[in-house]
């Protein structure tokens, strides 16, 4: 291919497809774990969401601690792996981590305080969760409101191994959580999608709209002409009843 075509090539390609393009050229090792290490650190967190660009759900996000002298082999952003070996290898984190948790944020909360806030909320609880807790944490591109030692690693999910297990204990998660919702809401093809902009999920809004589930402060769930769906439990419940569970949410 020539020089020219290369470029012309290379300035079609999605945003997404150029992102893969290069998480794949990266390696996840050990690198930051031991810059931790060395500053005195023991207990390291590496920390990791999955579902901010998604249009239904929770994010989910996920804390791992990596026992040092157990290696599982494979760790990689989430994102490159089948389900299959994200499933392989959730079990293998799970069971031979020093600790793990993971936290989600509904879909009402995310709409109250904007996806990137809920993303770090989620990321701060499951840190919180872990037991033993943690001395430092490894994020992925983002600080969080905690007095520990932490760093934020752009492409962390690619480059360190304790955050590519948090990616993947957070995308299992998240995937049978919104799977689970599939035959409530059989119109959206949430099975497939995961709640993402697929063309049949887009399409799916515009004919039918949202359910109570889609994030509504999302440009793709609110500017549709259908209005939201009302489940039948909801119109069972008295409005002032209905006012004061979102309170309390």
């Amino acid at each position: 291919m020539s020089t020219k075509l290369k470029i012309a090539h290379e300035k079609t390609i999605s945003a997404s497809a150029a992102k893969l393009r290069l998480l794949k050229r990266l390696h996840c090792t050990m690198k930051f774990e031991k810059m931790a290490w060395q500053s005195g650190a023991r207990l390291i967190a590496g920390i990791d969401e999955v579902g901010r660009g998604s249009l239904f759900g929770p994010v989910v996000a996920a804390a791992v601690i990596l026992d040092p002298s157990y290696r599982i082999r494979g760790l990689r952003d989430s994102k490159l792996l089948p389900a299959e070996r994200r499933e392989v290898l959730a079990e293998r984190i799970r069971e031979h981590a020093i600790a793990w948790a993971v936290a989600a944020i509904d879909a009402a909360r995310i709409d109250q305080i904007n996806i990137y806030q809920a993303s770090r909320v989620a990321m701060r609880e499951a840190a919180m969760r872990l037991e033993p807790g943690p001395d430092h944490l490894l994020i992925d591109a983002m600080r969080l409101d905690c007095d520990l030692p932490q760093r934020a690693i752009i492409h962390g999910d690619a480059l360190s191994v304790s955050i590519a297990a948090a990616s993947i204990l957070a995308k299992v998660e998240r995937d049978r959580l919104v799977r689970e919702w599939d035959p409530v809401f059989p119109l959206y093809g949430l099975a497939s999608n995961k709640g993402y902009s697929t063309p049949h999920h887009l399409a799916a809004l515009r004919r039918h709209g949202p359910s109570p589930l889609h994030r509504q402060s999302f440009a793709p769930v609110w500017n549709n002409p259908v209005p939201q769906e009302v489940l039948a439990f909801m119109l069972e419940e008295k409005p002032e009843e209905m006012f004061e569970e979102m309170n309390e949410a």
